[in-house]
């Protein structure tokens, strides 16, 4: 019998910070709504570092992903890690869930499903044209080109005629080494934000809206971003949930950002299903909702047995 039921995962910088921040208070808050929920199921739960050399992960029954906020940096070592680890214990989202989710090509197989997805060209590692020459072909002007395995923005640029030649270098580095995507510019994403809705046990719980500091596109807080509270309409939630169900598998949890187009109809920008922030903070029932989710599974796991 494995004598830890879930353990919650982060990143060594959150483990026990010398330092301390709102950004890094707002990290520990989190985690502790949620290891609180999980205890109040009657579960015993450890919170330890994905990458923790010490740990026996054939000693918990489940590995919760929470704040492992710098795999993307680690992305080798990381994958070497998930396979390892995957094999010893049960992954929440499933490893399957976290490899097709980790590379941003998971968008057209949403497209596939009938769910609306920012219109995304893909360029795959390798590609010799240059931005100028993919903008001419396709025929776009004002653009956001990202890598599609990243974080945080990561290597996140809005282009237009006037600065895409500027980019042509740190394109053709970037490219050399990994795929990247490009999407036309979604002018909504200044004026009114990015939508975040969070998506617990396949029912929506509750949403924030993100909105970009004055003269940026980017709505990460980690570029001045800011965040606020969000009633979302009906059609929000619905378009949400949907999106949960056409991935590949059933995620216990998900983040599902969504914007406004440039014709005004909902998108999905991002689907987040491996160590999105999902803003208990502002909703503790729903870590509560996650924690009996968890507990379900278990219990179903035991009479399986």
């Amino acid at each position: 019998m494995k004598p830890i039921d879930v353990v919650i995962l982060t990143d060594h910088r959150y483990v026990n910070p010398t330092e301390r921040n709102d950004y890094i208070d707002n990290v520990l808050l989190e985690d502790t709504l949620v290891q609180n929920a999980l205890e109040n199921e009657g579960l015993t739960v450890k919170r330890l570092s994905w990458d923790d050399a010490d740990f026996d992960w054939n000693t918990t029954k489940y590995a919760l992903f929470r704040t492992t906020w710098d795999y993307f940096d680690r992305f080798d070592e990381f994958s070497i890690w998930l396979k390892k680890v995957s094999e010893q214990t049960i992954l929440l989202n499933s490893a399957k869930m976290i490899r097709w989710n980790i590379d941003k090509h998971y968008l057209q197989d949403l497209k596939k499903q009938h769910i609306a997805i920012v219109p995304t060209y893909f360029i795959e590692k390798g590609d010799s044209r240059t931005l100028a020459e993919i903008h001419q072909e396709l025929g776009w002007t004002e653009t956001v080109v990202k890598p599609c395995i990243s974080g945080a923005a990561r290597h996140t640029y809005k282009l237009h005629p006037e600065n895409i030649h500027q980019h042509e270098t740190i394109f053709k580095d970037l490219i050399s080494e990994e795929a990247m995507m490009l999407q036309p510019f979604m002018h909504q994403v200044v004026t009114k934000g990015e939508i975040s809705l969070m998506i617990i046990n396949g029912t929506y719980t509750h949403a924030i809206l993100k909105q970009a500091k004055k003269g940026d596109f980017r709505v990460q807080d980690d570029f001045g971003g800011s965040v606020h509270e969000y009633t979302p309409s009906q059609e929000e939630i619905t378009f949400a949930e949907n999106a949960v169900k056409a991935c590949i598998e059933f995620p216990i949890y998900a983040r599902v950002d969504i914007i406004w187009d440039n014709d005004n109809q909902l998108a999905i920008s991002e689907l987040e299903l491996i160590e999105p922030e999902l803003w208990f903070r502002f909703n503790n029932n729903a870590a509560i909702q996650l924690a009996k989710g968890i507990k379900s599974l278990l219990q179903h796991h035991r009479s399986a047995l």
